[in-house]
């Protein structure tokens, strides 16, 4: 079986991170070329990493940006207390600017989206955040890359010592750990793992999953490798 050559935007974020870690331990991933903003604090022979500071414009390292199998897209930010031009312009205009970058160079690759549960594809809901998301997922779909997936987990638990920016974030994923174990039984179908995620984002590169929009339970069922 092949080996993926893949490219990470957000791997300084919780599960940018968490894709990272499955990439660096999965056999069937040869390459894992970072963007970011600012230095990551992983080192392994796999990595390689190129800091970019203007995430609205790739043009000047498109050169770089070649030989890809897939693209696993995690980088994003809360809507809370943020309006919704600001929202767009870091959750469009920023995926948009990737996209048509790697469109340019690599439109033979898979590209995964993390969205979210509850994502308006209809694109004129009341919720904000969620048609800012579904305007954003229509746009890469519409891009024309060989495969697009877009990735809708509900709950998120942190797994193997991954930890979030935002300090209420953590405290809550503290709490809940405990009773994890017992909501994953009593609804497995709307939970995942960072370390799930990852693993499925590497598995539906490799075989492509029939459907474009993943909910909890595709990750789940994916990163088991049986789809």
């Amino acid at each position: 079986m092949k080996k993926l050559k893949v490219l990470i935007f957000g791997s300084t974020g919780m599960l940018g991170k968490a894709v990272l870690l499955e990439c660096i331990d999965s056999v069937n991933v040869e390459s894992a070329l970072l963007i970011n903003r600012s230095p990551i604090d992983i080192k392994h022979s796999k990595l390689r990493e190129i800091i970019h500071k203007d995430f609205y414009d790739f043009s000047s390292i498109e050169h770089k940006l070649t030989g890809l199998d897939a693209c696993y897209f995690t980088l994003g930010v809360s809507s809370v207390g943020i309006n919704e031009k600001a929202y767009s312009g870091i959750t469009y205009d920023i995926t948009l600017a990737a996209t048509r970058s790697l469109m340019r160079t690599n439109g033979n690759m898979t590209f995964i989206y993390v969205s979210g549960t509850g994502t308006d594809t209809s694109e004129k809901g009341r919720v904000m955040w969620a048609r800012v998301k579904g305007r954003t997922e229509n746009a890469i779909i519409n891009m024309g890359f060989k495969n697009a997936f877009m990735y809708r987990p509900g709950y998120i638990q942190p797994m193997k010592g991954i930890r979030s920016k935002t300090a209420l974030y953590n405290s809550l994923y503290l709490v809940a750990a405990p009773f994890y174990p017992l909501l994953n039984k009593i609804m497995p179908k709307h939970l995942t793992t960072t370390e799930k995620i990852g693993k499925s984002m590497i598995n539906v590169s490799l075989r492509p999953y029939p459907k474009r929009h993943l909910s909890s339970n595709d990750i789940n069922i994916t990163a088991s490798n049986n789809n």
